[in-house]
């Protein structure tokens, strides 16, 4: 029984090569799973993705034509699966639901510092032997307010971080978390309260129907003036060209993202000799406030060797023909 895994790095495969130890037989493939590759799956039982691969309602049904039964996930998200679809066509999906929220929540508040001390900015001047600090002025973390939205794992993480900064702790979820409000003093509030009173907002929710957009030009304008905006969970949780008008008016005073709606195509390869088509990127690329990594807040040794260990367990399972617990 063969497993197609899409979207292979360098940085996993050797990973996925020893967490297999050669209980499956695994082909790598480097394109990304969609319309005009699926086919590339035919005579797999199972097949591997990443979290920029198209799994919508057309792709699946072709998986299934070439007769994939099970679909394992290489990330925690699956807002890039047709779930309905995958139950009709008697696909089982299985997912890394937890990696390392230490990784993510750290490069969370390094884009905070980077931005704050204008680390890359200082850094280029002293490479062209520029020593002047004109420019270069930051603030201090202490006793600044950073609005939490949403207290899963990596934003809990995130509290504790910032307790560590003696910062002023905001929050919004659908459930609070006891143990951060009472070891880090996390104040959970509403939206309203926490966009007008955080210098600070990080943003730690899945993307779903109701989050898509959650930061816009409505929300922008409840926002402090010179707001430091970041984002490492979903590109779509905000609305790039609504914030690109805001980064204009000066309403968003510092903005980093390690995640881009139209990242797809874009993330994950080099385009050094490209001629960049994407207008929207391009734009953010001009303002000196603004930091964009891309999508690399997961690639911590640790986080990786989870997704390998995690994938191959999840394979385990449904060639072993039982329940697996991170199915979805």
């Amino acid at each position: 029984m063969e497993t197609v895994i899409y979207s292979t790095h360098k940085f996993e495969k050797d990973r996925l090569l020893n967490a297999n130890i050669n209980q499956h037989n695994i082909r790598f493939l480097e394109v990304p799973l969609n319309c005009d590759t699926a086919y590339l799956a035919k005579g797999a039982l199972a097949v591997s993705i990443f979290v920029n691969d198209d799994a919508s309602a057309p792709v699946l049904e072709k998986l299934s034509n070439a007769g994939v039964k099970f679909l394992v996930l290489r990330s925690a998200g699956y807002n890039h699966v047709n779930l309905e679809k995958a139950k009709e066509l008697g696909i089982r999906i299985a997912r890394v639901p937890a990696y390392s929220p230490y990784a993510v929540a750290e490069h969370a508040v390094a884009l905070m510092l980077a931005l704050n001390r204008k680390l890359i900015r200082a850094n280029n001047r002293v490479h062209e032997l520029n020593f002047s600090l004109d420019g270069l002025t930051g603030f201090d973390m202490h006793g600044k307010t950073v609005g939490i939205i949403g207290t899963g794992q990596i934003g809990s993480v995130i509290a504790r971080i910032l307790y560590g900064f003696d910062c002023r702790i905001l929050a919004v979820d659908k459930s609070e978390n006891k143990m951060i409000r009472e070891r880090f003093g996390v104040i959970y509030s509403d939206y309203e309260t926490l966009y007008k009173e955080s210098d600070i907002i990080t943003l730690h929710i899945p993307l779903s129907s109701e989050t898509r957009y959650i930061i816009c030009k409505e929300t922008i304008s409840k926002m402090k003036q010179g707001v430091m905006l970041i984002n490492t969970s979903r590109g779509a949780l905000i609305n790039t060209k609504d914030v690109i008008e805001g980064l204009k008016i000066r309403q968003i005073g510092y903005l980093g993202i390690d995640v881009y709606e139209e990242e797809s195509g874009l993330f994950f390869e080099d385009h050094s000799e490209d001629i960049l088509q994407d207008d929207t990127i391009s734009r953010l690329l001009t303002f000196n406030n603004v930091l964009i990594t891309s999508h690399q807040a997961f690639l911590t040794n640790t986080a990786l060797d989870n997704i390998a260990s995690v994938t191959i367990y999840n394979l385990n399972c449904f060639y072993g023909g039982g329940k697996c617990e991170n199915e979805l």
